[in-house]
Parts: C-alpha cells; structure tokens; sequence
C-alpha cells in the first residue's frame, strides 16, 4: 500500500494494518471519497469501506465461502444454484471494496497476486456451458464487479448471450454506478443497450451515496430502457434503522429505481461487527411497512450459508388461523 492510501485509512480513524491488508483488498473511489463526511467509526459510507481492526476478529461461524459458491461451481466463473439461472463471473476484481463483502475471499489482488479476470478461453466455456444447458432462463453477471470490464469485452459477452436464444433475461449487478459513476460512459452505456431484458440491480446501503454524478448516471441508464434495480446490506451501525432505509429507498424510486433485496449479512469472516440478528432486521421490516409506499419496500433475504440458497426472511402478520397484525401491531380477526 502506497503512503498516500495508507496516510488517508488513518486519518479516518482506519486500521492499516499490514496482516489486514495482505489478507483482503482496498481500493475506493474519488466518488466514496467526496461523500465521506466523518471518520470510520461515525460515517455511515466510510465503515463500509475503511479498513478496521475488528475485520481481524474471525469468529468460529464465519466462513471462507459463507454462501456455498465453490459447491455449485460446474466451470470457472459460472455458479449454478437454482435450475433455470446462472451466476456468470467474469472479472473477480471490483472498482471499490466493501468491508463486509461476502466474497472478501475471492476477489481483489491478494498478496500482491494479480487480480482474477477471466481469459478469453475461460469466458467462452463458460459461455459453452450456458450455451449446452437449455434449462438457463437466465444470466445474472456478478464477480467482483462486471463494470470493470472494458465496453469492449462486456459487449463481447453481452452479444454473446443475446445470441442464445433459451436465455431470456439477462441481469447485471454492480457497485459501479453508486461508487464509480465515471465509468459508465457513453460507450458503457450504449453497450448496455440490449434487445433482450436487461436489467442492472445497482449495490446502496444508505442515502448518503447519493451525489449529483450518481444522480446523472442513473438516469443517463433509465433513458436507455434498461430496468434499474438495488440491492443493500443490513448493516449494523450503518443502515440499521427504518427511517435510515426510508430515506434510501424513496430516494432510490424517486430516480426509477426499484428496491429489489435487502440482504441479512452473510458469514463472511471478519464481518461480525456489521451483523445483527434476524429478529432486529423483521423489527425494521415491520416499521418500514404501511410507511413506506410498496414501490419503495424490498424483500429482507437471508442466504443460507453452504449454498441451500436464498430464503425471505418477510416478517409474519398472521398469529393462528384467524388473527391478523397490522404494521402498528394492533389485532385484527379475520373470517
């Protein structure tokens, strides 16, 4: 780590920590930069990517691989899980690197390693697996980030897919257009282009991400018909409370962009400082809901670790067969 990165972790109240570092990579944006407002341990985009000592507390639960990739792995870079989709890793570095990142393990340069991209031979039998296996609907492009790729290569992969014909949706999830707007540009843009469905699921956890440049991609997006989509972390400390999430969601619907899942943090080792329990994030559900307009509420998903797969964690309203709960909490017979 070079003194300039090292100076600023540190000025933040970061750790760093030479053992930190070597194990999980850093890197973050002029964009995270400006909208840092405080130190690490009091801002709420600055935790999510400052370097800290407790990431060196590894708990007995935590896991190398907390949601099972590796076990569903038929070729490098695809990760197939549920029958009719596939995840399609191509690049296992990121523009940015989240602290809490549930495959912390996987991707940056490890070491001084180079980071993982896949080869052109790599990249085509992993596009022959999607090609021989009829049952993919669809393919959701992950990593790492896909938006680090060049338009060029992305293009590449992206023509590809619309050429076979059993895949009918096509799923890009990035960090990029939050944390590192400027790469999306005009040439990015057009190549997300697409006559089959495409949608970009963007990453947010809190309102404070939101700048102008994040504001302009966005909508530089929507206007080419491209369906936007967001996911965000529950993260302790962060975004831990429900007027915290209003914010982020009616601010992400106000620019066309629909809350899709709310993740329960996963057992990523090191992370145990951004977790909380499963009944405290059903309690911020339940305050979201009747608040929050239905376009603004996401799905609080849990993935079971050792790759069973995604589950709703949607808190439960009925209470027997005939009693009902409303948000407030008041009882209500029903039949």
């Amino acid at each position: 780590m070079n003194k300039k990165n090292k100076d600023y972790i540190e000025s933040l109240g970061g750790s760093a920590d030479e053992a930190l570092l070597s194990r999980y990579a850093y890197k973050i944006s002029s964009t995270i930069e400006n909208v840092i407002e405080t130190d690490v341990q009091s801002d709420p985009v600055a935790a999510q990517y400052i370097p800290h000592d407790a990431e060196l507390n590894i708990t007995d639960d935590e896991l190398l691989d907390p949601i099972g990739d590796e076990a569903h792995t038929p070729v490098k870079g695809i990760v197939h899980r549920y029958p009719d989709r596939v995840l399609f890793k191509p690049a296992n570095v990121c523009a940015v690197y989240c602290r809490y990142c549930f495959r912390r393990e996987m991707v940056g340069p490890k070491a001084g390693a180079p980071a993982d991209i896949l080869s052109d031979s790599e990249i085509e039998a992993a596009l022959d697996y999607i090609r021989t296996t009829p049952e993919i609907w669809e393919v959701i492009l992950t990593g790492g980030d896909p938006l680090v790729l060049s338009p060029r290569n992305l293009g590449r992969i992206l023509d590809a897919l619309e050429a076979i014909d059993h895949v009918k949706v096509i799923r890009i999830h990035s960090r990029v257009p939050i944390a590192d707007p400027s790469r999306l540009s005009a040439a990015m843009i057009e190549t997300l282009t697409r006559d089959k469905a495409l949608y970009l699921v963007v990453h947010i956890n809190h309102a404070q991400e939101i700048n102008d440049d994040v504001r302009n991609c966005l909508r530089s997006v929507k206007k080419t018909g491209v369906s936007l989509l967001s996911q965000s972390v529950l993260l302790r400390g962060i975004n831990d409370k429900a007027e915290t999430l209003a914010r982020l969601f009616r601010a992400l619907v106000a620019l066309g962009v629909k809350p899709y899942y709310l993740h329960h943090p996963d057992l990523a080792p090191g992370t145990s400082h951004f977790r909380l329990t499963i009944a405290q994030g059903q309690e911020i559900m339940r305050a979201l809901q009747g608040r929050l307009s239905g376009l603004a509420i996401p799905t609080y998903m849990l993935d079971i670790p050792g790759g069973a797969g995604k589950v709703p964690l949607t808190p439960c309203y009925i209470e027997g067969d005939t009693m009902i709960r409303d948000y407030k909490g008041n009882a209500h017979h029903y039949g």
